[in-house]
């Protein structure tokens, strides 16, 4: 009884939270600091495009609910910066790491709670300088790195496979997809051996305010174990200043379309800030 109430109580904190965050982040990302159109319109279609030449630190951050059996939660807040590097006159590096922490309660026992960094993953594409008619692509190596804080959050290996994507934009319209697959190559003692394909197509519209509407699918499909996971992520979002920071807000709901029963969530919402660095 005393477990149910502390999960209660979670869950309220949460929805109570998620309350609170939902009206700020919306009015943000409706961009009412805006600044000038012809800025705001170039940045956000940068933003769109993973692999554009611009210096970005993104705080991605994803609350599921009624996550497995006992109806536990998850908070993971995905740190992404990006780096672009000049290769050549018509190469770039664009450099990605991904670091989740995630904090769960009641998802691998009752009343049992983790806490802590998760494996991370790092992708380095190589892309054109330049788009033609408005298409582009990237393709490089993508690794998993076994920094974990968290023994129930961790693979204990470290993986690397290949990463590409290719995307179109035209009219304020973006779509395209990344796919990546990792393979586990050494360490993982006693551990499921990393197998798995992630495939992410996307789709966006941006105004010339730099308010944009879109929204992506994560689908990881786990070749070991036999299963994947599916989530839809609708988002609504805006560009703003904050000082002199560039800034773009999103905010929309999380759907989990399909997942082992052990980890499928009823419903989640995320949250993301992006820091932008553009070129002065």
């Amino acid at each position: 009884m005393m477990l149910r109430k502390k999960s209660n109580k979670f869950q309220i904190l949460m929805m109570n939270y998620t309350k609170k965050a939902i009206p700020i982040f919306a009015m943000l990302a409706l961009g009412l600091h805006s600044y000038a159109q012809d800025d705001a319109a170039a940045l956000a279609q940068k933003l769109a495009n993973p692999v554009a030449a611009l210096i970005s630190v993104p705080f991605q951050n994803n609350t599921d609910y009624g996550v497995g059996p006992l109806k536990g939660s998850r908070n993971t807040m995905n740190i992404q910066p990006v780096v672009p590097i000049s290769l050549t006159k018509n190469l770039n590096l664009i450099a990605r790491w991904v670091q989740p922490w995630v904090t769960q309660y009641n998802v691998t026992g009752i009343g049992q709670k983790q806490n802590g960094l998760a494996d991370a993953v790092v992708s380095a594409f190589i892309s054109p300088a330049n788009s033609k008619n408005g298409f582009t692509w990237g393709a490089g190596p993508v690794f998993l790195v076994p920094v974990a804080t968290e023994d129930l959050l961790a693979t204990k290996q470290l993986g690397i496979g290949p990463t590409a994507l290719a995307l179109k934009q035209t009219n304020g319209w973006t779509f395209g997809a990344l796919v990546n697959q990792i393979w586990g190559v050494s360490g993982g003692e006693n551990r499921p051996e990393v197998n798995q394909m992630f495939i992410q197509p996307f789709v966006n519209y941006n105004w010339k305010s730099g308010a944009g509407i879109g929204g992506n699918m994560e689908w990881t499909n786990n070749w070991t174990a036999g299963n994947s996971t599916l989530w839809l992520n609708p988002t609504i979002s805006g560009l703003t200043s904050l000082g002199k920071q560039k800034t773009q807000f999103a905010i929309g709901p999380r759907f989990n379309l399909a997942a082992p029963d052990a980890v499928k969530a009823k419903w989640g919402w995320r949250a993301v800030v992006v820091f932008l660095f553009p070129k002065k």
